[in-house]
């Protein structure tokens, strides 16, 4: 079972940029593609972000497009999620996820999991 480990969460104020970084290890982390879901309190998980397994094909969540970029550095084992005109909306805990087949917007669709990374923006 592959292990993953995001980082780079905080508190930002309103308008700023946070660096998450998802690190997986094991030697198959460039066959898979990889998501991003985020849980604020009291709300259901929902997707943010996906890239396929060679970094060509990307999507989000309507409301962090132009904002978030996915990205992943397979010699690396790492994707990132770059977070730029933060809102208090965005506060969660932010997941990274490995694909497993079906739709990239389902949480079902992934198999494993991160710990998560706190999120925080203040207005």
């Amino acid at each position: 079972q592959v292990q993953l480990v995001e980082s780079g969460g905080g508190l930002v104020q309103a308008g700023g940029s946070l660096r998450l970084s998802c690190t997986a290890s094991g030697r198959t982390f460039s066959n898979y593609d990889m998501g991003w879901f985020r849980q604020a309190p009291g709300k259901e998980g929902s997707f943010v972000a996906a890239i396929n397994w060679n970094g060509s094909t990307k999507d989000y969540r309507e409301s962090v497009k132009g904002r978030f970029t996915i990205s992943r550095d397979n010699a690396k084992n790492t994707v990132y999620l770059q977070m730029s005109s933060l809102r208090p909306e965005d506060a969660a805990v932010y997941y990274c996820a490995r694909f497993k087949g079906g739709s990239w917007f389902s949480g079902e669709s992934y198999d494993s999991w991160g710990q998560g990374t706190q999120v925080t923006v203040s207005s």
